[in-house]
């Protein structure tokens, strides 16, 4: 088997995680703390949104993003920065009139989504491309703006992380492979057990899989119980694996994690159980091109 990179999703866009597990960072300082620890642990990759420091709420504000960036840049650990570009994209139809967003939607532009990673040319950034209903909202992502936002990580310096959550997602990541706007080796992220997308099973993930183009790295993570077991199917089917308070709040049934670093630490141990070895930050650079 190839060496497992592992990415840690520190925190995530869930309104109400930091309140179910206070482990869950949430200003800059403790976003970055955690994200060092996570990679000391074993990450390579660190998976990144911010948060209002003091309302706890997802946060789009590029300072947020800058200091998070510049205490992981500065600190001794030399892992990789992924920086989300997910915000942005919530459509809540009006009552009044479907055609118009509601209040509690946060639709903008796909210029705005990439100001910070223009800002901080970080060496991955999400790239959601799904357009799906997500619990009581509309994940809405046109492909013309994630041709944009495309576009700009590149000039940016910065690879995409292709995060699809069914199989059709990867029909259009395909497209936009063949229209010239990711580069090779792409780099898929295989969201699994979201609200109507795919489920976190071992079938969904090989069916994925199978329809990448060739040369193409991926990963997978499962949201919540999913989270190990998904760990183990996708090394034993030769990916690579996220973990992360983002994705799961809990590092065993009933026990709260108390940190990042605790569920990089159960992934890398898994990894090494099933006979396979973690990547080193070095190694993931270079299978992911970077």
């Amino acid at each position: 088997m190839p060496s497992t990179i592992i990415s840690c999703a520190v925190t995530g866009s869930a309104p109400t995680t930091p309140d179910k597990n206070p482990a869950v960072p949430v200003t800059p300082a403790e976003i970055a703390a955690s994200a060092i620890d996570a990679a000391k642990a074993g990450a390579a990759i660190v998976h990144c949104h911010v948060r209002d420091p003091e309302t706890k709420l997802p946060s789009m504000d590029p300072a947020h993003y800058r200091e998070v960036t510049e205490r992981i840049r500065d600190s001794d650990t030399d892992v990789i920065i992924n920086l989300t570009t997910g915000p942005g994209a919530r459509f809540i139809p009006s009552a009044e009139d479907p055609s118009i967003a509601s209040p509690e939607s946060s639709m903008c532009t796909p210029e705005r989504r990439v100001v910070h990673i223009e800002e901080m040319s970080p060496e991955i950034c999400s790239l959601d491309v799904a357009t799906m209903n997500f619990n009581q909202h509309v994940f809405l992502n046109h492909p013309d703006h994630l041709a944009i936002m495309a576009e700009r990580a590149r000039a940016a310096g910065s690879k995409p992380e292709l995060e699809v959550f069914d199989t059709g997602h990867i029909v259009l990541a395909k497209k936009m492979i063949a229209d010239g706007l990711i580069d090779a080796p792409a780099y898929f992220q295989f969201c699994l057990g979201i609200s109507y997308g795919a489920p976190a099973t071992v079938e969904s993930m090989i069916m994925m899989r199978d329809m990448l183009p060739e040369g193409a790295v991926w990963s997978a993570f499962g949201i919540g119980r999913f989270q190990f077991p998904i760990v183990a199917a996708a090394v034993l089917l030769g990916g690579n694996a996220r973990v992360g308070l983002e994705d799961n709040l809990f590092l065993e049934k009933g026990v709260m994690a108390p940190s990042n670093a605790a569920l990089v630490e159960k992934a890398a141990h898994i990894v090494q159980q099933l006979g396979g070895t973690v990547a080193t930050v070095a190694e993931a650079r270079e299978r992911l091109g970077l």
